[in-house]
């Protein structure tokens, strides 16, 4: 279980960067989506012409208004495949600036990713944000199908950390808070990009001290338990992607998998901003 996790995490990064690159904005933007418009809708456009609230339901931790505002008059301006087709393209121009078509072993990690995305289509069931984009034609260009491949495990997961969230009574914005409290990623990060407002996220940090899994603004020893109990579900909700793979064939692609994760960081793709 923990290879499997080290396998994607350290390839997470080759999927991660769509959310930040200026390639993407750039294109989206040339759909006439701006703002958070572009993110919405490109990864809901799988979907097809997606509403808010599907959009809602299946991103699960932002403020269900901000999502509303941003989605409003989307699919006026342009269509899914449209969207879809420059997520990709955007896709594509990054990963080349960071130099990811001339790394060595690109075939194999490819090779292993694709029979782990391909495995995870036989447990589509209750995983809607998965099953659309596993649907989707698979790209001819390799840096394009490793990206499709990842996208599809990164969705895999999250579909299975969303079902961890609800049957352990987490909401959205609780689990963006507890999220917080880890010190992992900047809170001022995930309150903007996330837009709930103030009293919202102020109420609910109270509950969560009240349900006694927060100590100030930091976990508590029952908080971290809690999350360490999600994390350890989510990554076995994952696994029947990667035993598609030999023991030795996902601890190989967790080794080969660093550089690719690395190269996409030390490129700049992952900045905020």
């Amino acid at each position: 279980m923990k290879t499997a996790r080290a396998a994607w995490r350290r390839l997470e990064p080759v999927h991660g960067m769509i959310y930040f690159i200026p390639e993407a904005r750039r294109r989206y933007a040339e759909l006439g989506l701006s703002g958070r418009a572009g993110y919405f809708a490109s990864r809901g456009a799988a979907f097809g012409r997606a509403s808010a609230e599907l959009i809602i339901s299946t991103f699960y931790n932002f403020n269900p208004d901000f999502v509303r505002g941003a989605v409003a008059g989307v699919w006026d301006a342009t269509e899914p495949q449209q969207v879809l087709d420059a997520r990709y393209a955007a896709a594509g121009e990054g990963l080349r600036r960071a130099g990811i078509h001339e790394l060595p072993h690109l075939e194999e990690v490819l090779t292993l990713t694709r029979r782990a995305a391909e495995a995870a289509c036989e447990h589509a069931q209750g995983r809607p944000l998965f099953a659309a984009h596993a649907a989707l034609p698979w790209p001819e260009e390799p840096v394009l199908q490793l990206w499709h491949a990842q996208t599809v495990l990164r969705e895999f997961r999250g579909d299975g950390h969303v079902a961890c969230l609800l049957s352990e009574g987490v909401g959205g914005l609780e689990a963006l808070i507890l999220h917080a409290a880890t010190g992992e990623v900047p809170v001022d990060f995930l309150r903007a990009s996330r837009a709930w407002p103030e009293d919202e996220w102020a109420a609910t940090r109270e509950h969560l001290r009240e349900r006694g899994l927060l100590d100030g603004d930091s976990l508590s020893a029952q908080g971290a338990l809690l999350r360490g109990h999600i994390e350890d579900r989510t990554d076995r909700l994952a696994l029947p992607a990667y035993a598609a793979l030999s023991d030795a064939e996902c601890e190989r692609l967790a080794e080969l998998a660093r550089p690719f994760g690395h190269a996409v960081i030390e490129a700049g793709l992952l900045k905020i901003g």
